[in-house]
């Protein structure tokens, strides 16, 4: 039952729901409209106060053309207006924030690799030669980390048309993301999930745990008869355990009380191409639609998700070669990479508008998230790592400033806004990267 006092007054959620027993059985009852649901005007009360915040990393590849990037205008509100690249967010603006001027301050040994490395870790690559070599966990496992516990999924993963993504927990642990809609509906949409009032839960899931239970005491007394190499072997193995042993139990609870919880559409089960061309735009719609539901129903509060990777040679619709191939052989002011540049910003727009359409508490969805939009490079041509675009798309929950655009000047160090994020996210950190990309104070001007 989700209630609080105001004032000294009791507040109740429209939504609120009975919950008992019967023969056994979980049983569940609506509530009529009560005095304690509605304020003064009649409006039902929403519970700001329990909604959680959320952090969202989308990824695009080959960065842009930064002629064309920079809004006209600074500060907030009126006195800034969005650039012809960033038109797609006119209709989120409200919500936005563009930071410019900050700057990868790592070496960029490895053309795309250092700049994805620097600008989502912190760090410089392990490997110059190794794309994969990343050394500290990027922003989003940060986040996760501190926050993911309190939810089924720690975060979700997500790429379209078979991005691998940039996603670590640490030096040589990734996390692949899924790249089929139908398979992450099914795994986070399918049997074990219940909206809110669904009180039905598989009693198999209470053998799980306990069968866990006895193989973790197995283990436990093992690893004090095994020498240091296994028994390192047999601590991951126990941590992964305990991890699955966690989730179980977060399946035997009610599901969280939230009004704006519901079972996303089923997507199709295969997007095939269209004249030779992979549907970009669709795919990234519909796992839009569910990342927004997994968020609102509680599911996870970090996710990641990878329209393209780092030097991403994909076909666009209206291209006539592949992204990475046309940043380095299309003359002029390539009207053809700008042209892709705008795709990858309307798949940013179409992911913040899943969650702004999402009603929560007094607002959106989006009011109670932050989703960091960035790439690897400004200019794909020269693979430059100065003046890396930022986007950001909501407060978390009022923490940052929203419809803002933000020039930092004099190279700020884009570690600055990732630490800032963090913190906005009310992780306990007050520093983040190392070497030229270590930081200890956040960009300041991002917080309300």
């Amino acid at each position: 039952m989700s209630w609080h006092r105001k004032s000294g007054r009791l507040v109740l959620d429209r939504r609120t729901l009975l919950r008992g027993t019967l023969a056994g059985a979980a049983v569940s009852l609506a509530l009529p409209p009560l005095e304690a649901m509605f304020d003064a005007n009649g409006e039902a009360y929403a519970l700001d106060g329990v909604l959680p915040k959320r952090f969202g990393l989308f990824f695009w590849g080959n960065g842009n053309r930064p002629e064309r990037w920079a809004p006209s205008g600074t500060g907030l509100g009126p006195a800034w207006s969005l650039s012809e690249t960033l038109q797609p967010l006119a209709a989120v603006k409200p919500w936005l924030t563009v930071v410019t001027g900050t700057d990868v301050k790592l070496p960029n040994d490895a053309p795309h690799s250092s700049g994805a490395a620097g600008v989502l870790t912190g760090h410089r690559l392990g490997d110059a030669e190794d794309d994969n070599s990343f050394q500290a966990p990027t922003i989003d496992q940060v986040i996760a980390q501190a926050i993911g516990g309190q939810t089924l999924y720690r975060s979700l993963e997500t790429g379209v048309d078979g991005a691998t993504g940039r996603s670590f927990n640490g030096p040589n642990s990734p996390n692949p993301p899924e790249t089929s809609p139908i398979a992450f509906f099914d795994r986070v949409f399918g049997p074990t999930f219940r909206e809110p009032g669904q009180a039905a839960v598989d009693p198999r899931l209470g053998l799980r745990r306990s069968v866990l239970d006895a193989v973790s005491d197995d283990i436990a007394r093992l690893e004090a008869r095994v020498g240091a190499a296994d028994r390192a072997r047999l601590d991951q193995h126990l941590s992964g355990l305990r991890d699955l042993e966690a989730r179980l139990a977060l399946l035997e609870q009610d599901p969280p009380d939230l009004a704006a919880c519901a079972r996303p559409a089923e997507p199709d089960a295969d997007y095939p191409p269209v004249a030779g061309r992979p549907q970009l735009a669709a795919i990234n719609e519909v796992f839009a639609q569910m990342l927004a539901m997994a968020c609102a129903c509680d599911q996870t509060r970090v996710f990641s998700h990878w329209f393209t990777d780092p030097v991403s040679d994909k076909l666009f619709p209206g291209a006539s070669a592949g992204h990475h191939d046309l940043t380095h052989n299309e003359g002029g002011d390539q009207p053809e990479v700008q042209a892709i540049t705008v795709q990858c910003v309307e798949a940013y727009a179409a992911l913040l508008q899943a969650f702004a359409d999402v009603p929560e508490g007094s607002g959106t969805l989006l009011d109670h998230c932050v989703i960091l939009g960035t790439t690897e490079v400004s200019l794909g041509q020269t693979h430059s790592i100065l003046d890396i675009p930022i986007l950001l798309g909501g407060s978390a929950s009022g923490a940052l400033k929203t419809d803002h655009h933000l020039r930092a000047l004099g190279g700020e160090n884009v570690s600055k806004v990732l630490l800032a994020l963090i913190q906005a996210m009310d992780v306990n950190l007050t520093e983040f990267g190392s070497e030229e990309g270590h930081v200890t104070e956040p960009l300041g001007d991002l917080f309300a």
